[in-house]
């Protein structure tokens, strides 16, 4: 990973246009080939970023990264006050909570409540970029990726993003839908889910683990 602290601005070009006027900056080059902007405040988000794959052309005082899609990201620097590159090595993954491993055991086994006719790929399907939950069919022989979560938040719809942008970069898989499940889903989450055209699904882990509640009349 290469950090660059720098006073720069940035234009994107592309959909839309935006400009970031001069200011001190942290600019972010992954090894996976996608540039990052960053502030030190405001969000734990980039002010802008282009995914992989990218391409990044330097030239003195320039960067020009451009995205696949023909879109450019124009980073204009008069300073450059820092410059380091670090190998990171390869990433373990996210190790999930006990409740988060014992709902993929259970929605493994328990595909049904996903849709009929489904059947499971593999669990922990690998990535680049780490392993999706559960790797299914649907009825319809379609290739789905399950990524399960105790409390669904925007954070776990863009992780879910991410391994479907790749996934479907596959032949033999695409195309990859997305389902994101969790026992709790906030509001935000399920709007950006939805507009990336990814299905939601609340779980009941104690109905998955066959116990009844002492609170229901019935």
């Amino acid at each position: 990973m290469r950090l660059v602290i720098a006073r720069c601005s940035v234009d994107y070009v592309g959909r839309l246009t935006a400009h970031l006027p001069e200011a001190l900056r942290l600019l972010i080059v992954k090894a996976d080939g996608s540039v990052l902007v960053h502030s030190d405040g405001g969000s734990y988000k980039p002010l802008n970023w282009m995914s992989p794959p990218c391409r990044l052309t330097e030239e003195p005082g320039l960067w020009t990264v451009t995205g696949k899609s023909g879109e450019t990201l124009i980073i204009t620097l008069t300073e450059v006050v820092s410059d380091t590159s670090v190998d990171l090595g390869v990433d373990p993954g996210l190790v999930k909570d006990g409740v988060e491993a014992h709902l993929q055991e259970l929605l493994a086994v328990q595909l049904d409540l996903l849709g009929e006719g489904w059947r499971l790929v593999r669990r922990e399907y690998p990535t680049p970029i780490g392993p999706v939950d559960l790797m299914c069919r649907n009825g319809a022989g379609v290739s789905v990726a399950v990524e399960i979560k105790r409390r669904g938040e925007i954070d776990g719809v863009e992780q879910l993003t991410r391994y479907l942008e790749l996934l479907n970069r596959d032949p033999l898989l695409a195309p990859v839908q997305g389902v994101f499940a969790a026992q709790e889903i906030r509001p935000q989450a399920r709007t950006l889910a939805a507009d990336r055209g990814i299905r939601c699904v609340t779980l009941d882990y104690d109905a998955m683990r066959g116990i009844e509640r002492e609170d229901t009349l019935f």
